[in-house]
Parts: structure tokens; C-alpha cells; sequence
């Protein structure tokens, strides 16, 4: 299939500019999950899952890197800041490097260890230790040299049995030998001035079983075993300083303090190792937090957890200061819902086969919600949800935007009122024709997912593995249930996705192993299956996950098999059988079906009639009106997407802003596809001026659908023409794409379809 790329260079070290594609992208990135810890005398460098942030503790002012920036969006393992060299270096869970130049904004992608020809599962980075301007790289395979000034890598130590590779958890220097912790391997150390590091026999192995770091504190060398015992080399073996509550999960020297921190416990010891202080968590009390790391700067110590961002706390004081920048409560996001003011989201939810016990580890998801405003972010904590569990959809009541319902693929139907939840609908408060619960299980597995408000204010809902699987929550408060014993095989696996509403009031459903399911009940109550078999659907999977009606009145399915065409929803009230399209284009002079044996999370329609479609494992691909185009085909690869994973897509229909959410983040991208107005009263013209410096287009917002814009000089030459598709058009400020126009007034000449409207607007463009 021939798609959009945008030009990207594959080689083994890449530099990237700093905020790439920034005029087109935005993150909204949770940062609460806090992996690693790094400092200069003023400032703190903390490393999330896949972002980094830092704060000037001089002037506040706080920075923020992330995929728009050029990061990857794998999952952070390790960073470490050179004050002398200003860089900093980020590893990867899979082995990716990327060093991070404050003095020029550049960041350079170093994939040697991605490239070595190791086993994938072993190339983690754990640790950076640096001893003059060599950074020591502890991996799950060994040790490898890096020098940060001439960015280059130096030797490889293979350090195990027989020059076997083991499991480096973190190192230190220690008296002119360089010592490796190992939780596989014990202890090993070796002379830092031997040149032949690399030679396995040149390691000596002083502690056995398990150790999970090593740290040099004044005159002392520590260490802490896999069975929290924090124990000092006495020159000849290793002897027990502490007896910890439970195991460490980082070790670390600041200054002239050793902090050991565990799940529940920051212990702080002097450079003769006594401990000087003990941080619970619970002294945290706005959250119930698990430390991951901490440091000291300034007799302030900083606290990273696993799931509720960074905190402040004097060494010697009481207060508590949250600095964690603003974003969602996570990064694994289940699903989203915009308007133009609002963005919603949240995050779980079920797994692949719909299954909420197996989605998070720890049983059934208990996750808050955010919203995203003009006044930024508002998280919403799972204790204030009425107990609603694995929340999965959100539905904006379209005439009442400060009523929001949120499916619970566990617990029911919440209702939020004003951002505060008010109601939990449920088998108690939804009478013998309401919401079910399944049977044989506990009273609460209330499996509600898909739901959507209709022309008269009534709330579509679908009720899994339960006989009365479509449920309207009516405008006067009453509910109605519809029985699809019938219509289905099988009740038991009856597990419903998406769903969508067409012009006729039509129902459409998407189903785990049923393929779509269409109702009408003001057709008798018509029930009719779009399935996988030939002759009853031509779905290429039974297992629908997207579906979507567009401009045209044609339903398309995204299954985890392909994707399929419904040519008009009128055929639900005229046909016996319904049978679905596969999209063919051609490529080479070959026919070819479009996203062929893709899995498809989701689809949705923008104000041109154009679709973005989000895949499980192939990003998001924005398709034409009829999918004979690929506009553009953005990957982890080509764009800031921080997964490939797309697990719901929204736009906005006044911006055109498209975000996309997925299970490593969310982004936006600023596309033109803006819902089309009802006259040209709201026409304007950004950015004007257009200064020197922007590179972008110039946009034409408030329009009409299929209006005639033309674009002159001031003499009257004609530079751009186009008809429009949705409410917003852009021009490259070029002449018919040949070359960039001169400085000058430019005139926009816009007009109605019947020409009943017109609207001139004018635009300066500044070289």
C-alpha cells in the first residue's frame, strides 16, 4: 500500500532537533511515574516512563522532554546528568542510548547496544555510573564503557563464568577498582587500571547470591543484597550495617548522605553510615504512594514514586511539596473523549479478550479520571469514583456538557456531574429493566461498555454476557432493556465494544465474537448481524473492535482481521442480508485491499469525511473520504507517537486538533479538518501577520462546507484556489506549489457552494 512518510534517516546514531515536528504535535504525558534520579548543585533531573523533566531550583522554572522533543517512547530504565559536560543520558529498556546536549537543544540516539548481537531480553540499561566523563553502563549483559565527551563507546566487560553475560544491576570506584553488583552473580570487582577489563579471569567475585546495587559513601563502599540486608566491605568481605524492612529499590550517594530506598522507606545514613533519617510513606499524605528513588540536593530531599510523581521534603522539616509537572494520571490510556473546550480520559479497563481481572496487575483496574481545560489538568482519584471499577468508555451528554457517564466493564454506569461523580447506576437503582449483572457471579460484575446518546437525549448503553444486552437510559429517567437471546448464539460470550448511532437511529455494535450487531426499535425491534461469513457480513474477523458512520452514511468496521464497508446504513431497513466491502486500491498497477490484515482499534471521522485510523500494532493511518489515499501514516518511527498501539483517537471538531491516545501516551496532532459551520459569519485568517520565522501554512478557519476560496496578490493574481472539505483549509503560502510568494497584503476570497455567502479576508505575509 502506498502511504505518506514523512522523511526520516535510519543510520546507527541520530541527531534530532529539538522539538521536531513542534509546530504540528503537542504532548499531554503523565509524568507520576518516576524511574530514575539525577542532579546538579541547582537542579533536579527526574526520569518518568518516558519522559524526562527537570527543575531550576534557582528560578522554579521547570523543562520537560518528551517524544515531541525527539525521546523515544519506550520505557526510561536509567538517566544520569553531567554538570561538567551539560549532557545528559537517558537509557531504554531495550538498549537505546540518547544523550541529551543542554547547550545547543540537540539529542543524539545511540543504538550500538539495540545492534549488538545479544539476545533482545538482555540489553536493559539499569545504571549510568560516570568516573571522569566515562560513563560505566550497567546492562543485564555486563558492563559498557561510554565516553560522554567524545561520544563514543569504549570496551564491553562480559564478566560472568567463562566470560558469560549476567545481570549488572549498578557499579561503583571504589579505592582505584571499579565493583559491580550483580543480583544474579554477587559481587565483582576489579582494578580500574587494568587495560584488559574486557578478560573475564581479570574479575574477582568477593560475595555470592543476590545483590541489587553498590555505592561509595565517604570512605565506605556499601551495598545492599536482594534480601534487603544493607552490608560494608571491610577490605576483605562484605559485613551488615542494617537489617531493612523490606527489599531496596535504589542506592545512591548524594554529597556526603547515603539514601537507601525502599517501597515504604527512604532511610538516609551519614558518610559513617548512621542513619541520620527515616521518610515513611505514609508521611505523604495526600497520597498512597511506593517510593521507586531519592536524593538529596541542599539539604532537600526529593522523593520519586512509582505512581504519584515527585516530591519535595526539607531533611530536617515536616512540609511536603508536590513537583511533579501537570498531566493524566497515566500513560496507558484506555480511552478519550473531546469537545472544544474539554478532553476526557480514561484508563481501564479490559484486556484483549475483554477480560477486566487480567487488564492491571493486582485484579480489577482501579484508576482515576482526567479531564484536560484551559485551566489545565483535573485527576480525579479512584477513591472519589463511587468504587467504579475499570472504567472503559466516556460519553459527553451533547446537550449538557457538564454531564459526563463513564462505562464500568465491572461495576455499572457513573455519572459525573460539574467534574463531581454523583451516581453509580447499577442492579439497585436501575429496576428489573435496567442495568444486569452476570450470572453466577458477584452482584457488582456489571459489564457496561459501548454507549451513546441519541437525536432525543436518550443513553445507549450495552450490558456484556447477560441476556438483555442493549439497555436505553431515557431522558425521563426510565430504563428500557431489548433481549438478544435470539439474535446471538452464545449469551455467555455476548461481550460488546464500540458503538455508533446512524441518521435512521440505528444502533451499531461491535462485538467480541459476533462481528457488528445492528437494532432499530422503531423498526419492531429489527435485530441484524453483519458477520464473517461470506454470505452474511463479509467481515474478515468476527471480532469487531472499531466502528464508525461517516459523512455519507456509510459504516465502517475495523476488526482485529482487515477492515470493511458498509455502502449505505439505509440497507439495515431495506435488505435481508447485509454485506460489507473490502476497500481496494492500487499499487504498482496491482489491486490491493486496504490495511489488509490489520488490527484496527479504532476509527473516526473527521469534519472532511476523512478517516483516522488507529491500529493495535501499525500506529494511525489518515485515509481519504473513500481510502484511495493515505494522507499520512504516522508511526513510533516518523513521528512523536510514543507507541504504535493506538487505543483511541478524538478530534476536535473547532481546532481540528486530533488526539491520539495510546498504551505509552497521548499526542496531538494539529490537523485542518475542522467541523464545517452553518454560515461564514466565524471566517478567520491564522497566523497573520505570517512573520519570517513560521514555517507552517496558513489556515482559514470557519468555513462552510464545500465553499470556493481564492487567494490573490493585491493586484489581482491568483495564487491558491480550493474547495473546501469541513470547516478549515490551509495554503503553503506558495503559488500553486511552485515557490514561496513575496512579501505582501494577500486577499481570501471565500464563497457558498450556491454562492448565497461570501466573506474577503486578508493576510499578511512577511518574508
Amino acid at each position: 500500500m502506498k502511504v505518506f512518510f514523512f522523511s526520516i534517516i535510519s543510520c546507527f546514531v541520530i541527531v534530532v532537533g529539538q522539538s521536531q515536528n513542534g509546530q504540528s504535535w503537542k504532548g499531554y504525558f503523565s509524568y507520576n511515574q518516576i524511574n530514575d534520579l539525577s542532579q546538579d548543585t541547582n537542579k533536579i533531573i527526574a526520569a518518568t516512563e518516558n519522559a524526562i523533566f527537570s527543575e531550576d531550583l534557582a528560578s522554579g522554572t521547570t523543562k520537560i522532554l518528551n517524544t515531541i522533543d525527539g525521546l523515544s517512547g519506550l520505557t526510561i530504565t536509567a538517566v544520569y546528568h553531567s554538570p561538567t559536560l551539560r549532557k545528559t543520558i537517558i537509557g531504554y529498556e531495550n538498549g537505546l542510548i540518547i544523550v541529551y546536549n543542554e547547550i545547543d537543544g540537540s539529542m543524539l540516539n545511540v543504538v550500538d547496544i539495540i545492534n549488538k548481537s545479544i539476545p533482545q531480553n538482555v540489553k536493559r540499561i539499569n545504571h549510568f555510573m560516570d568516573y571522569n566523563d566515562i560513563i560505566y553502563v550497567c546492562c543485564d549483559f555486563g558492563i559498557v564503557q561510554y565516553n560522554l565527551n567524545t561520544l563514543q563507546f569504549g570496551d564491553t566487560y562480559f564478566i560472568g563464568p567463562g566470560g558469560a553475560q549476567i545481570n549488572v544491576e549498578q557499579s561503583a570506584v571504589f579505592n582505584g577498582r571499579i565493583c559491580a553488583a550483580s543480583k544474579t552473580n554477587g559481587i565483582l570487582i576489579a582494578d580500574l587500571s587494568n587495560p584488559n577489563l574486557n578478560d573475564y579471569q581479570q574479575w574477582t567475585t568477593v560475595a555470592n547470591f543476590g545483590w541489587s546495587g553498590i555505592e561509595k559513601i565517604g570512605n565506605n563502599l556499601v551495598a545492599v543484597t536482594t534480601s534487603a540486608s544493607l552490608q560494608k566491605w571491610n577490605g576483605t568481605t562484605f559485613v551488615p550495617v542494617a537489617q531493612l524492612a523490606e527489599p531496596a529499590n535504589d542506592i545512591r550517594s548524594s554529597g556526603n548522605y547515603l539514601l537507601v530506598t525502599t517501597n515504604n522507606h527512604v532511610y538516609i545514613y551519614n558518610s559513617a553510615l548512621s542513619q541520620i533519617a527515616d521518610i515513611g510513606s505514609s508521611q505523604i499524605t495526600t497520597h498512597a504512594v511506593s517510593f521507586s528513588c531519592a536524593t538529596v540536593i541542599d539539604n532537600d530531599v526529593y522523593l520519586g514514586t512509582k505512581e504519584d510523581g515527585l516530591f519535595k521534603k526539607g531533611l530536617n522539616g515536616s512540609l511536603i511539596e508536590n513537583k511533579t509537572p501537570e498531566g493524566p494520571l497515566r500513560n496507558n490510556v484506555f480511552a478519550i473523549n473531546a469537545t472544544a473546550t474539554t478532553l476526557w480520559a480514561v484508563f481501564g479497563g479490559y484486556d484483549l479478550d475483554y477480560n477486566p481481572y487480567a487488564f492491571a496487575p493486582g485484579g480489577l483496574p482501579r484508576f482515576g479520571i482526567s479531564k484536560f481545560s484551559k485551566t489545565g489538568w483535573l485527576n480525579i482519584p479512584y477513591e472519589s469514583l463511587l468504587e467504579a471499577k475499570a472504567l472503559s468508555r466516556i460519553t459527553i451528554n451533547p446537550n449538557n456538557e457538564k454531564q459526563v457517564f463513564f462505562s464500568s466493564f465491572y461495576s455499572g454506569l457513573l455519572k459525573l456531574e460539574n467534574d463531581v461523580p454523583t451516581t453509580i447506576y447499577n442492579t439497585s437503582n436501575t429496576g428489573n429493566d435496567g442495568l444486569q449483572s452476570i450470572a453466577g457471579q458477584v452482584p457488582d460484575d456489571i459489564r457496561v461498555n459501548g454507549s451513546v446518546f441519541d437525536k432525543s437525549g436518550n443513553l445507549w448503553v450495552t450490558n456484556s454476557i447477560v441476556r438483555k444486552g442493549l439497555k436505553v437510559f431515557k431522558a425521563n429517567g426510565q430504563w428500557q432493556s431489548f433481549d438478544m437471546q435470539n439474535v446471538v448464539a452464545n449469551i455467555g460470550r455476548l461481550r460488546f465494544g464500540r458503538m455508533a448511532i446512524d441518521k435512521n437511529g440505528t444502533k451499531w455494535m461491535a462485538t467480541w465474537r459476533d462481528g457488528v450487531i445492528g437494532f432499530n426499535e422503531n423498526y419492531n425491534n429489527r435485530f441484524k448481524i453483519i458477520s464473517n461469513s461470506a454470505d452474511a457480513g463479509n467481515l474478515p474477523s468476527f471480532d469487531a473492535r472499531a466502528i464508525a458512520v461517516d459523512n455519507r452514511n456509510q459504516l465502517w468496521i475495523g476488526t482485529l482481521a482487515g477492515l470493511r464497508v458498509l455502502p449505505s446504513v439505509d440497507s439495515f431497513l431495506t435488505d435481508e442480508t447485509l454485506r460489507t466491502n473490502s476497500i481496494i486500491i492500487i499499487e504498482d498497477n496491482l489491486a490491493q485491499e486496504l490495511l489488509y490484515e490489520q488490527s484496527i482499534s479504532d476509527i473516526f471521522v473527521d469534519g472532511a469525511n476523512n478517516k483516522w485510523i488507529g491500529t493495535v500494532d501499525a500506529g494511525v493511518f489518515y485515509v481519504s473520504s473513500d481510502g484511495q489515499k493515505t494522507i499520512y501514516h504516522f508511526t513510533t518511527e516518523n513521528s512523536p507517537l510514543p507507541s504504535n498501539n493506538i487505543t483511541d483517537i478524538e478530534v476536535n471538531g473547532t481546532t481540528g486538533e486530533v488526539f491520539l491516545a495510546t498504551n505509552k501516551g497521548m499526542v496531538s496532532f494539529k490537523g485542518t479538518s475542522t467541523t464545517a459551520n452553518n454560515d461564514l459569519s466565524n471566517v478567520y485568517v491564522y497566523p497573520n501577520p505570517v512573520r519570517p520565522e513560521f514555517s507552517g501554512t496558513v489556515k482559514v478557519s470557519g468555513l462552510m462546507d464545500k465553499v470556493h476560496v481564492k487567494i490573490a496578490d493585491i493586484e489581482g493574481n491568483l495564487v491558491h484556489e480550493v474547495i473546501s472539505e469541513g470547516g478549515t483549509i490551509e495554503w503553503d503560502t506558495t503559488a500553486f506549489g511552485k515557490y514561496k510568494v513575496a512579501s505582501g497584503v494577500y486577499m481570501v476570497f471565500i464563497s457558498s457552494e450556491d454562492g448565497a455567502e461570501t466573506q474577503v479576508k486578508k493576510v499578511m505575509i512577511i518574508r
